[in-house]
């Protein structure tokens, strides 16, 4: 009946991601690039985390980084050999080392990153046999709905960073006239 009740409770992979997309909303919505990441292990959630590198004042505060803080202080333990990280955008060489000295058993990402993506989109680290770790990478989970949120974000900076620019163009033609 235990047993029963366990399995009942763990998450599939798109439920992992969807609460990843959860925490990506909050980084959003505070102004950060929206990127969220959840630690799982035996499919329960351990811990979650998103971008703060602005409000933290920290460039290493990338949701991945978070994550893996917080599942290693609510495991009491640096290694989460049993853990799977599920992140909303491919994570980047930074990241991607933490996981691999963290010892994850699996990385899932949602959208492909072609800039600074360090799962195989720009470099693979985690396909270097040479490391002694190796962890699992898989990529595509809800990757549209997580591409969608970054370009969402995007559009709308870019819009208020335009319209702002307007405003100034216009004052300035304002104040010489």
């Amino acid at each position: 009946m235990v047993d029963q009740l366990l399995t009942d409770s763990q998450l599939t992979d798109a439920q992992a991601m969807k609460l990843a997309l959860g925490q990506a909303a909050l980084a959003g919505a505070s102004g950060e690039v929206p990127v969220g990441a959840v630690v799982m292990k035996d499919g329960i959630l351990i811990a979650s985390g998103h971008n703060a590198p602005i409000a933290n004042h920290d460039p290493s505060a990338h949701a991945e980084m978070q994550a893996l803080r917080a599942a290693a202080l609510a495991l009491g333990n640096y290694r989460l050999p049993e853990c799977e990280l599920f992140v909303t955008l491919e994570p980047c060489a930074m990241c991607a080392g933490a996981m691999l000295h963290a010892r994850l058993k699996r990385v899932v990402f949602g959208a492909a990153d072609p800039k600074t993506g360090a799962g195989g989109s720009v470099i693979d680290l985690f396909a270097q046999a040479k490391l002694n770790h190796q962890t699992l990478v898989q990529g595509g989970i809800l990757a549209q709905e997580c591409a969608e949120m970054l370009q969402r974000f995007f559009r709308q900076r870019r819009s208020k960073s335009t319209s702002s620019k307007g405003l100034h163009d216009e004052k300035s033609v304002l104040s010489s006239g």
